[in-house]
C-alpha cells in the first residue's frame, strides 16, 4: 500500500532528493531541484510530495503554482512498480482540485515510449506544445549529453477522459482502417513518410535510453526525425490525441 503526503521537513526533503538523485544520477551541479527550493516552494503553499511504501520512501514530485488555473508538475520520480507514478498524480490531481485549479501541466522527453503511453494513455493528458532544446544539453546519467526536447503535456483535470482514466477505465481510442504512418521505425530507424490524413500516427524508437549508450548515431536521428515530424505537426496546430499500442503518437487534424 502506497501513502501519500505532503513534506515541508529538511529531513524528509533531503530524503527527496536522494531519490532523485539516484533515479537520475545528477552530475554536481546539474540537479534540476535542491532541498533549499523544494523547502521555499513547500513553505509558500506550492505542491511538495513523497510516496511512501512500508515507511520506506519511494516517489516524490514537486510543482509549483502556474499562470491560468493551473499547477505545474516540475519534477516526478519513482522507483519501478507498484504504480506509484500514478498514485502520485492521482494524490497531485486531488491537490489542485480542492485548491480550484484545472489543470496540471508538466514536460516529458517525447522519444521516451513508457512516458509517453503513461502521460497519454494511462493518465488522459494530451501534449500542447514541442519545445526543441528546452533544457539545453544534458548530462546526467539517463540523457548522456542528448538535446533536450520536450513536449509542454496538459492534464484537464475534470475532462471526462481524464475522469476514466483515473478510475483505471481509459477510453480506448479507435483508429480509422489503414491510418498513414508519418513516421515509422525500420529496422531501429526512423524513415519519414510524406503522407497526410485527418489521423496518422508518428513513431518513436523502442528504447532511446539505451540506444544513447550504444548508438548515439541512431538515438539523434530519432531526436530530429521527431521533432521535424510531432512538433511540424504541433506547430501547424494538429491535436495529439492518443498514443497507440505503445509506440506511436496518434496525431489528428484540429
Amino acid at each position: 500500500m502506497v501513502a501519500i503526503k505532503e513534506l515541508h521537513g529538511i529531513a524528509e526533503l533531503e530524503g527527496v532528493f536522494a531519490l532523485f538523485r539516484r533515479i537520475w544520477r545528477f552530475d554536481p551541479g546539474g540537479e534540476p531541484i535542491t532541498v533549499e527550493l523544494m523547502r521555499a516552494l513547500a513553505h509558500a503553499g506550492n505542491y511538495v510530495a513523497g510516496a511512501y511504501e512500508d515507511g520506506e520512501l519511494v516517489g516524490g514530485s514537486v510543482g509549483f503554482l502556474a499562470a491560468g488555473s493551473a499547477l505545474h508538475s516540475h519534477i516526478t520520480g519513482a522507483t519501478a512498480g507498484h504504480g506509484i507514478g500514478f498514485a502520485l498524480k492521482a494524490h497531485q490531481r486531488r491537490w489542485a482540485l480542492e485548491r480550484g485549479l484545472t489543470r496540471i501541466t508538466w514536460t516529458y522527453d517525447p522519444l521516451v515510449r513508457r512516458n509517453a503511453h503513461f502521460n497519454l494513455a494511462k493518465l488522459g493528458a494530451r501534449p500542447t506544445e514541442y519545445l526543441p532544446g528546452f533544457y539545453g544539453i544534458m548530462s546526467d546519467a539517463i540523457n548522456q549529453g542528448d538535446e533536450s526536447d520536450r513536449v509542454l503535456a496538459e492534464w484537464s483535470l475534470s475532462a471526462p477522459h481524464v475522469e476514466a482514466a483515473v478510475r483505471r477505465s481509459p477510453v480506448v481510442r479507435r483508429l480509422p482502417a489503414r491510418t498513414p504512418v508519418a513516421l515509422d521505425d525500420r529496422d531501429g530507424r526512423p524513415v519519414i513518410h510524406p503522407v497526410d490524413g485527418p489521423v496518422v500516427l508518428v513513431a518513436v524508437p523502442a528504447d532511446v535510453e539505451g540506444l544513447r549508450g550504444v548508438d548515439p548515431g541512431t538515438a539523434k536521428a530519432w531526436r530530429f526525425a521527431v521533432r521535424e515530424v510531432l512538433g511540424g505537426m504541433l506547430a501547424e496546430g494538429r491535436k495529439v490525441t492518443g498514443f497507440h499500442e505503445k509506440s506511436h503518437y496518434i496525431v489528428e487534424k484540429a
